[in-house]
């Protein structure tokens, strides 16, 4: 089934009655000049790709002990797509945006005697380790601060989980929905939205298992919290403590690291977050230092495009989960205060 946008008479909906699942009929549509071009969602070292590219241009690696194939990336955003038209019935859907990296090359065994340079196209094959997609339901949008929101979900599939040298089993996948701010495309995702390991050992499974998370998504609650991160800010001693807390943080002894709330940014993710603390237009301090967690939350989740495919999911919820507990930091009753004392 061909990606696209779709939209019925009735397409604009509240964001309080969007949890009701409905049966979409199947529609057939190219899905020509439907993805408009934005920052990506993901930067680090990858690349863009269209649907067609993984449909027509890359092979399917199998499990090399039984010869099974394995769930390919095109049947994970067709089974998303699927998923989500089924509960999200008449809303708009865009055409997914793919990003992928680790490229595996080979090459057809009637060009085993060419040399790399000489090789022609048709003689070449490939495919990518670890493929990140999203896809917009911007029918389905709130304003936070200023911001608008849109509705999305995504995926990533990383072959590097499996061992491809063995026979077919449980295949891994991690999926989620959510919102992204459409300021800076950056990602907001909370636990309720995020499955980081969803193993499954057919199609059907799968889709099972997607339909059950977006079902069990509470959009309403997921933008109030977000929400309730504009009442609560830093003044700029505090957030120079947190920048000082978090260097120190990976360096702490393993007895006291472990009392404390998990932090997945490193350093480099810390610098890009000091440095746009000044630098951001949309997300720097005000004029006396402060900032509001809304803002921090989303210097993180910026800072958080430069990870790779594998741990970008991972570390979006992480910040979520960060910034809420800086909020009740605020407040003096979370562990979170050891980052801001």
């Amino acid at each position: 089934m061909e990606l696209v946008s779709i939209r019925n008479k009735n397409s604009q909906t509240n964001v309080n009655n969007t949890n009701q699942a409905l049966v979409l009929e199947e529609v057939k549509v190219p899905d020509v000049g439907l993805q408009f071009k934005q920052k990506p969602f993901i930067e680090a070292n990858t690349q863009e790709v269209s649907l067609e590219e993984l449909q027509h241009n890359c092979i399917i690696p199998v499990f090399s002990k039984d010869n099974e194939k394995t769930i390919a990336h095109q049947e994970f955003i067709d089974v998303a797509y699927n998923s989500v038209a089924t509960v999200y019935s008449g809303q708009v859907i865009n055409a997914p945006e793919i990003r992928v990296s680790h490229q595996i090359k080979g090459r057809t065994p009637d060009a085993i005697h060419k040399s790399a340079k000489d090789l022609l196209d048709h003689e070449r094959t490939q495919y990518f380790e670890r493929m990140a997609f999203i896809m917009r339901i911007p029918s389905i949008v709130e304003t936070i601060n200023g911001n608008k929101l849109s509705l999305i979900v995504g995926g990533v599939r990383a072959y590097n989980h499996e061992n491809l040298y063995s026979k077919k089993g449980f295949e891994k996948f991690k999926f989620f929905i959510g919102f992204q701010n459409m300021v800076c495309c950056n990602m907001c995702i909370s636990t309720d939205g995020f499955q980081s390991e969803m193993k499954v050992s057919s199609v059907l499974e799968l889709q099972e298992k997607m339909m059950e998370l977006i079902q069990g998504y509470s959009v309403s609650k997921h933008l109030e919290e977000m929400k309730n991160l504009s009442n609560y800010s830093l003044s700029e001693k505090q957030f120079a403590q947190l920048i000082g807390k978090v260097r120190l943080y990976n360096f702490l002894p393993k007895e006291e690291k472990v009392v404390l709330p998990e932090l997945l940014l490193n350093d480099n993710h810390f610098n890009a977050i000091a440095k746009d603390y000044f630098a951001d237009k949309s997300f720097c301090k005000n004029e006396d230092g402060s900032i509001n967690l809304w803002n921090v939350y989303n210097l993180l989740t910026g800072a958080n495009k430069s990870s790779y495919i594998n741990t970008f999911l991972d570390r979006s919820v992480n910040t979520f989960n960060f910034t809420e507990g800086l909020s009740k930091a605020i407040n003096g009753d979370s562990n979170y205060r050891w980052f801001l004392s």
